[in-house]
Parts: structure tokens; sequence; C-alpha cells
């Protein structure tokens, strides 16, 4: 192994979710919120059976005896397992969400890794065809204005509501997205959203040559500007920027936590830094002009890119182009590469999602309307002491080492997409799932814990739970493929059963009823209650299990586009896919450190997993016929 692991029981960040099959119904969105059922706390006893399951892929039956054992003891009548329950289900009835907050501290506000790379999902959107600052001005001054035309939505509260299953969904987190930022401290980081406040903002933040500006995108009479207005602002920008020091100040934010917090009180002592840095705080959202990426092949053009999104791409490049304690921050390059990061406290993939897609419609047709001259937006200053000065070339060092050492991998699939398994009947979720069980289990002859995102937005205030992909069922399969005395009739049986038994999972999942997150608010209940940590959470077991070697999430986006996030675990894979109609978007990551993960060689592995399963699939069919 890579000789690093994590603590057992580490809470990880969750990614973007699952989308499923969602409708948009235009409503207010306000008027049903209150209306949503809130999340239930599952059976005490049917977790307990469903970890027992989810573990016997993944243990010897020695270490499966010795966790048996355990929840045995845990699940005595009246014992702790019963008493933390009761607990949890008081917290349930008293809370409007018992997990969202406990969810939002141990998986974000309490973790101490960097946001960049270790948390923040980037997007890449599809290559845009300029290659000079013009183009890039005029692209960004468009994506602006269709970021106001969706806030516009939000701020009248006419978003339109999603539903799944007919059952409508949460959509607070939307709620969540302009307007905030995280902030560092000492041992938690908080989160402040300012939309929220009696005066909200009506400013962006545009990076151009590591400098930060503030962009009033509303008129005197409340109009947001137009997008030549826009547009002008930003070469205001763009030649302001070059005449001045180059201090990438935003660097420091791509700090680990503790060393960021102690950072950050050192910047804030000075008046004029702590007045910039609010400023900043407070924008709706910010726009990152890049400089053009080095050169490189047509071949590794999309995974630089996906790097570049979620670290800028190190310091002699982007990385100092950013402040990644910011919601979302637009990338927008000279040489046509864009998309976004995201810092993943306050939402998941859905909002984001959904606002890429929006964007990318929007920006089809956009009315040109007179110009009205505007002020220069004012540049934000800072005061670079000498200890802030050793605070941004310490920044500058980890910033290089880190993006150095994260491995990304993205594959475009373009023999099929999601109009296969569709075509035999297969959810193309659990299809791709599959395949990434049988691409780990090829290389590594064994399965491990893996994690895919699901939501729990059927619930008031919901975030995430897992689903557990790997399973019996898929165990099973796996094996088949790899057995040439297996007939195709018996493995397309076994890959239909696991398929059957992942989606019946998801079920579960959605509908509040999966294992994590139920784990989670037992042993956050036990710390709570100050009582010893039962020795369920000290076992061996679930430190596997908390230990996810693939880390997966599907973004289902209409827009070609590709998601990517870092791996979750040192000696692990972090994996996004878009199944297309017709092709799938899949971005790995790995860390270089690590002499066993290849991002590379589990794309080929992936790509082959999927051309064998489709084989599979139609030479039984065939020979049927």
């Amino acid at each position: 192994m890579c000789g690093i692991s994590l603590r057992p029981g580490l809470v990880k960040p969750c990614r973007l979710v699952k989308p499923m099959s969602v409708t948009i119904l235009p409503e207010r969105s306000s008027h049903h919120q209150d209306n949503l059922p809130k999340l239930p706390v599952p059976p005490l006893r049917q977790t307990f059976e469903r970890y027992l399951l989810m573990l016997e892929p993944l243990l010897s039956e020695e270490e499966m005896d010795h966790t048996r054992k355990l929840v045995k003891e845990f699940l005595i009548p009246e014992g702790v397992g019963d008493r933390l329950q009761r607990s949890l289900e008081r917290r349930a009835s008293n809370k409007e969400n018992w997990l969202t907050e406990w969810w939002m501290q141990s998986a974000y506000l309490d973790s101490r890794m960097p946001v960049a790379v270790y948390s923040s999902p980037g997007v890449v959107l599809p290559r845009m065809t300029f290659q000079d600052r013009q183009g890039q001005m005029r692209f960004a001054a468009k994506l602006i204005s269709g970021v106001l035309d969706f806030k516009q939505m939000i701020d009248n509260e006419t978003l339109p509501i999603e539903y799944l299953g007919g059952k409508p969904l949460c959509m607070d987190q939307y709620y969540q997205i302009l307007s905030s930022c995280r902030i560092p401290g000492p041992k938690r980081d908080t989160v402040v959203n300012h939309a929220i406040g009696k005066v909200a903002p009506t400013h962006i933040t545009v990076v151009h040559n590591f400098q930060f500006f503030v962009l009033d995108v509303y008129n005197s009479d409340g109009s947001p500007l137009t997008v030549d207005q826009i547009y002008m602002q930003l070469e205001k920008i763009w030649n302001s920027s070059l005449q001045s020091n180059k201090e990438p100040i935003g660097i420091l934010t791509s700090q680990h936590r503790n060393t960021w917090g102690k950072a950050y009180n050192n910047l804030i002592k000075d008046k004029t830094n702590k007045e910039s840095v609010r400023a900043i705080q407070k924008s709706i959202f910010t726009v990152c002009l890049d400089a053009p990426m080095p050169q490189m092949s047509e071949q590794r053009y999309q995974s630089r890119v996906a790097a570049q999104m979620l670290h800028g791409g190190g310091s002699r490049w982007n990385s100092g182009n950013r402040w990644f304690d910011k919601t979302l921050q637009f990338i927008v390059g000279e040489d046509g590469t864009c998309g976004l990061v995201y810092e993943h406290a306050p939402a998941e993939g859905p909002p984001i999602v959904f606002l890429v897609d929006y964007l990318v419609e929007y920006m089809m047709e956009v009315v040109r309307a007179p110009m009205i001259p505007l002020p220069m937006p004012p540049k934000l200053r800072f005061n670079i002491t000498p200890e802030v000065k050793k605070d941004i070339e310490s920044a500058k060092q980890n910033m290089n080492i880190m993006s150095h050492d994260l491995d990304v991998n993205v594959v475009y699939f373009a023999d099929y997409g999601r109009n296969v398994p569709k075509a035999h009947k297969m959810s193309p979720d659990a299809f791709i799932q599959m395949a990434l069980q049988l691409a780990y289990f090829r290389m590594y002859q064994m399965c491990c814990s893996t994690y895919e995102s699901a939501s729990l937005r059927m619930f008031a205030l919901g975030r995430t739970d897992t689903i557990r992909s790997c399973s019996n069922e898929s165990l099973k399969f796996v094996q088949a493929m790899e057995d040439l005395a297996k007939p195709n009739t018996e493995k397309v049986s076994l890959l239909d059963k696991a398929c059957q038994a992942h989606v019946e999972y998801t079920r579960m999942a959605i509908h509040g009823q999966a294992i994590d997150r139920h784990l989670l608010g037992l042993k956050l209940q036990a710390i709570e209650e100050l009582t010893s940590m039962p020795e369920i959470f000290m076992d061996t077991a679930y430190a596997v299990a908390e230990h996810p070697n693939l880390s997966t999430s599907q973004a289902g986006a209409k827009t070609d586009c590709v998601m990517c996030f870092g791996p979750l675990v040192p000696d692990g894979y972090g994996v996004c896919y878009n199944p297309m109609a017709d092709h799938i978007n899949i971005a790995i990551t790995a860390f270089n450190s690590c002499e066993e993960t290849h991002a590379a060689n589990f794309g080929r592995a992936m790509k082959k997993a999927l051309r064998d399963m489709r084989s599979l699939l139609e030479e039984t069919a065939k020979a049927k016929q």
C-alpha cells in the first residue's frame, strides 16, 4: 500500500450526487419547502444487517466473524445500540434535519485538508473557439450576464422545483451558492452566506493577473448591467491589472486549513487587507480570467484542463488567480479553456449542474442594449508585509507539490453512451458502476470499498448518503467475467443481478434507508453524550468500509461537460462520469505519490470493461436468436 491511511472512521466529503431522473416544474419554490418530510432515522437492526452484507465482499471470513460478534454485542436489547438509537430519534424529532448540521461540520468544516484537490470539484465546459483576450472578455461578459439572470430566479423565488418520482425535492442548496464563502478558523471553518442579510451584495469579484477587482453588476435603478457594459468593465480590469505588482495573494486559500487559518489572521490584521478580503467574501461569485495554459497535445488537453479547474496548474500558471474559499468561481482562459470550481461545503452537485445547463442555454442568445458609460471597477488593495510574503511563498511551494501529485486522466468514451444499457433494460448508472467494479478487480485482483453519492433531497435540508456499489452481487459478476469456463448466459444473468442490486440500494438510499449516515449519526451521538466510543466504530472492518478506494459520482448534465474531483483516500481513485446519449465523459484522478494507483491505467481498464460488457450483451443476445 502507499504507506498512508486515513484514521478509522474519518468522514469523507460527498462530491456530486446522483441526479437520477429529475422532472422540473415551474412554481414558487418557497411554497413546498415547509411540507417536505423530515429525514428518517432508519431502524437500528436493519442498518446493521445491511452493514454486514456490505462488508462480506471486502473481508475475510475470520474478520467477518469478529465483526458479527461486535454487532451482536452492540445490538443487545436495551444495550448501547438501543440507547444511541433512542437519542438519535429524539434529535430527529427536535430538528428540521438531524443530519445536515453534523454532516456539514464533519465532512467539510472540521476537515483540515486543503479545499483545492481534496474537496472542491471542478467542471470543464466544452472548449470555446476564441483564442484571444477579446474573445475571453466577450465570453466572460455573457457568462456573468447569464449567472445574474439565474440569480433573478433565486431572488424572486421563481426557481423551478425539481421532482423525483413525483415527489418534490428540497431546493435549499440553490439558495446557498451565491454570495457565500468559506472562512478559515483555527480548528473549524465556517460558511457565511451574505445573501441572507438585509443588504444583498451587488458586486462580483474579477481576478486577472493575480489581482482582484470589485465589479458592480447592477445599475443604480437595480437593473443588471448589459453584456456590453460588463464587457467594457472587464476590458478596463484587464488593462489595469497589467500595471501593478503580481503578488498572488489568492494562493493562500489553497493551503492546509490550519496553515491558512493562521495566515488569514496575519493578513486581516491590516485594515486595508481586511476590507479587501471582506469584499471577496461578500461578492456574488468570482470570475477568474486566466492566462493561457502551456502548449500540449490534443490527447492530453482535456486532462490538463480538468487539473486546471481543480488547482490552477501550480504557482507558475493560474493557482494564484483563485480564491478557493469562494463558493462559485467561474474560470475563463485566454486560450478558450473554461469551466468552474466550487467550494463544496454549502451544496452538492445538482445546483451546479443545473446552473451550468442554464448558462450554456442562456449564452446561445444575448440581446444587445445601448451603452451607458460606467466608472472604473476598483482594484482591491493588499499590503504585503514580510510575514504575508512568507506565507505566500510557503503556499506556492505547497501548491506546486499538490498540483504535481495529482494525476488526472479524462476519458472520452466514444463507443456508446447510456443508449446501450437502456437498450438491454439496465440502469445506465448501475451499468457504469459495474464497469468500475470490473476495471478495479482486473487491476488489483480484489474488490474495494466503493462510494457513490445519493441525494437525500426528498427530505427537508437533505444532503447525501452513500450508495455502496461493491456488493456480493457485483463480486460474483466480476469473478465470472474473469472465468473462461463460465458461459455467457450466466455472466449476463450475474450482470443483471448486480445492476438490480445496485438499483435497489440506490432506491433505499434516496428514501433515507442507506447505512452510512445512520452509522455516522450513531457515532457522533456517542461522542456528544461523552460515552466511550462503541467498539463497533473502533473495528478494522469499519475502517475498511470508511476507506473508499473508489470514490465515484454520476454528474448527469445536459451539457457535454466533464466533472472531476480528487480521490478521497491516498491510495484511491476519484471517478466522475457524465453519461451522454451516445458517449460517456469520465474523469479519473489518483495521486502520483501512490505507486499502486495510475489514472491512465485505470482509464484503459475502464474502457476495456465497458467494451467487454457490451460485447457480452450483444453476443449473448445473438446466440438467443
